[in-house]
């Protein structure tokens, strides 16, 4: 067998690839993926620059190390030196413009000077600790030169975010200073020292705490444990186990990019780095580019919501929910899970529609040599099993780093040298910067809704604009969460909904507030993959070259099951394990048929090709079933039922064109 080697794990898979595809596939994703990712449109040329990016960087990540070790420094010294090290790195590294970031070499003036005043006023919190945070300065107050530094940490901070993450979440951020600032009447001096200076809310509230503490450890276990190629132990083992049943490819490729997706944090980069490697065998296999595109930016955005990682935004909800980490994952799966399974269940009915089989199983990787390589699980088994066990997450973080780094050295292949150790060290620091930028500026948005009432106000509105009905207020509240999610990090991401929309339900209604989190979380991802601002779906074009438009589309279509399981799970609590298991067994029934005749509905096949009333018909009764009422569900039920009679009579008498015989289920 051939083998390829992936960007995103390095090393040799047993599937028979077209190397030349591949390559070609890479080369269009990296181009995507500064076309698309803000976080990827970094300086290519440094030259002697290269050298101080590295510095920082290493000594960043060894920060991290030290704290996760002997312990973190107060809250506001450690956001501080995270902050500072992150912003004067993204000012090296980051060009003030998309254009710039290939055409010049070294790093200009003006941006030598903004990193160094990036260290200056981050590093003027460390300093100037004690003076900051002394009953003097609340009652005498502030001097001008820490409203100056206030004011001069807040423009640099928006301005970072900007160049790395987007202009999105800035322009929220700039919303919520005018809100606090123009319409309550704070005052600029206030606002500024209160958003800089306090580690209890504003930039170094939560988000940059949490980010602090153990999210970046966990990101630097995510790069060594890339290191060992388990995301060609993924890929492999997603062939192996659904490699060879109808629409084969197309199946793996939902399971091995859900599982490095929780692992990757962004569902744009990991689009790129997965879809590189399996949209060409997809469209090799007999799928339609765009269908392929679309399925590897949905598996990889369904990612985000797959514990135990969830894209490190589990942790955050732990914090904003009160509700343990060990918990939280736990009740994340059996959506997570509901999520997938509706994927799975359109790309079937897409492949038998398509007459798409399986790959033959002497293309796909033995069992044999994927237990060879079962060892590389174990860091992640080590992370969940100290979670579960009550083990704080930084030191959890750091075990699963630790077993990782020492599974590096197994193999010839990922064994590190000094210098691979430094380079992983760097790529640490690298891989956080968007989510370090990001949530500091997240923090600004939450600092505001919190601290001004604004929560409270956009609650009544959405109120007022549904006239108080439940649904409506939901369906205003899933817009809103789309909207502020468009463009964002995954951590930021969760941050922006949970501040501003989550509490419109669980402050005006009686929605459990863990269901309310991650109601505005799951549709705060599908951002990704939702028209017009689709960017996972637009990278997946890119390779594909296939519609942008049309893949964002089919994206949609593809993750119909994550528009509706959030609906229900606020309807019917006991998908979130809030319940009886009398009451979560019928629940989880009528949800799976549900999404079975959407999927089937959506495709125009379940037992057979189906006809427009047909097709009309099966979308009505899945969406009935779905909805969390017996009596509803029974009708809907009725409906698909009345379908599946109609084909089976159909196919038996033959009426059907070639490759209608085949069963539904392979």
């Amino acid at each position: 067998m051939t083998s390829a080697d992936h960007e995103h794990a390095p090393g040799s898979s047993e599937l028979e690839v077209d190397e030349v595809a591949t390559a070609e596939a890479e080369e269009r994703a990296q181009e995507v993926l500064r076309e698309h990712d803000s976080s990827s449109r970094f300086r290519t040329n440094l030259g002697v620059w290269a050298w101080i990016v590295g510095g920082l960087s290493v000594a960043l990540t060894l920060f991290h190390l030290y704290t996760g070790i002997f312990g973190s420094r107060p809250s506001l010294i450690q956001g501080a030196v995270h902050l500072a090290g992150a912003t004067s790195i993204i000012f090296l590294l980051y060009p003030a413009s998309k254009r710039l970031s290939l055409e010049r070499r070294g790093v200009p003036w003006y941006d030598a000077i903004l990193a160094v005043a990036a260290l200056a006023v981050n590093l003027y919190i460390v300093v100037q600790y004690t003076h900051l945070t002394s009953n003097m300065v609340q009652i005498l107050g502030f001097s001008q030169l820490d409203y100056i530094v206030a004011t001069l940490g807040i423009v640099l901070v928006l301005e970072a975010t900007r160049r790395c993450v987007g202009v999105p979440i800035v322009l929220i951020a700039l919303a919520a200073i005018g809100y606090s600032t123009l319409i309550v009447g704070q005052s600029w001096e206030n606002f500024a020292v209160g958003t800089f200076f306090t580690a209890r809310s504003g930039i170094f509230g939560t988000p940059i705490q949490v980010s602090s503490t153990f999210i970046f450890l966990f990101l630097l276990f995510a790069v060594v444990l890339i290191h060992t190629n388990i995301g060609v132990f993924f890929n492999d083992l997603a062939f192996r186990a659904t490699g060879r049943f109808t629409g084969g490819p197309a199946k793996a490729a939902v399971a091995a990019s859900g599982l490095q997706g929780m692992i990757s944090g962004s569902s744009v980069a990991n689009t790129v780095a997965s879809g590189s490697f399996t949209i060409p065998i997809m469209k090799k296999a007999g799928f339609r580019p765009h269908f392929a595109a679309a399925t590897e930016a949905t598996a990889s955005t369904g990612g985000q919501i797959m514990p135990p990682i969830m894209g490190a935004a589990a942790f955050i909800m732990a914090e904003y929910t009160g509700i343990p980490y060990s918990e939280i994952i736990i009740i994340a799966i059996i959506p997570a899970l509901l999520y997938f399974l509706g994927v799975f269940l359109s790309v079937h009915f897409e492949a038998k529609r398509s007459g798409i089989k399986g790959l033959p199983l002497a293309q796909l990787p033995t069992w044999k040599s994927l237990l060879k390589r079962i060892d590389l699980i174990l860091p992640l088994i080590v992370i969940v099993y100290m979670m579960l066990s009550g083990f704080s997450p930084a030191r959890a973080a750091l075990w699963g780093v630790g077993v990782a780094f020492v599974l590096s050295f197994a193999r010839k292949s990922t064994r590190m040298s000094f210098a691979g150790i430094v380079k992983t060290l760097e790529a640490a620091a690298r891989t956080a910067l968007p989510v370090i930028a990001a949530c500091a500026t997240a923090g600004i948005v939450a600092g505001t809704v919190t601290g001004t009432g604004l929560g409270g106000r956009l609650g009544n509105s959405v109120i007022d604009l549904a006239q108080g009905n439940f649904l409506l207020v939901l369906f205003f509240t899933m817009l809103a969460s789309l909207v502020l999610g468009m463009g964002l990090p995954t951590t930021a991401n969760y941050v922006v909904t949970a501040t501003v929309a989550a509490p419109i339900l669980y402050n005006n209604f009686d929605v459990p507030l863990i269901s309310a989190h991650m109601f505005v979380f799951f549709f705060g991802i599908l951002a990704d993959i939702t028209p017009p601002v689709c960017l996972a779906a637009y990278a997946g074009s890119g390779i594909a070259k296939s519609n942008p438009l049309r893949t964002g589309v089919t994206a949609l279509r593809l993750a119909i099951a994550g528009f509706l399981i959030p609906f229900v799970f606020v309807l019917e609590p006991s998908l979130l394990l809030e319940g009886t298991v009398a009451e979560l067994i019928p629940a989880l029934v009528t949800v799976i048929l549900g999404m079975a005749a959407i999927a089937g509905g959506l495709a125009g096949f379940l037992v057979t090709r189906a006809g427009t009333v047909e097709r009309v018909l099966l979308i009505a009764g899945g969406v009935l079933m779905v909805y969390p009422s017996i009596p509803v569900s029974a009708v809907g039920l009725v409906l698909a039922v009345v379908v599946v009679v109609l084909q089976v009579i159909r196919r038996r008498r033959g009426a059907d064109g070639p490759g209608t015989a085949e069963t539904a289920i392979a």
